[in-house]
């Protein structure tokens, strides 16, 4: 019966140990940009000395002046 007392301190640290950790993740700006990561991937930036202007394929409004 005392293998209860010692679980259920396990399970305490352990449920507070993530609390903390997402706490510190979400004081960090871990959650700020949710989807600036997967557009990014989109968006070729090596081809700046090819003249590239940075600005996506197919977009027209790089070509204005």
């Amino acid at each position: 019966m005392s293998i209860i007392i010692y679980l259920m301190a396990a399970a305490l640290t352990l449920g507070l140990l993530g609390l903390c950790a997402f706490l510190w993740a979400l004081r960090n700006g871990q959650f700020d940009d949710l989807e600036g990561a997967a557009h990014r991937i989109l968006f070729d930036d090596d081809g700046a000395d090819d003249g590239d202007t940075g600005h996506p394929p197919g977009d027209q409004s790089a070509d204005r002046p």
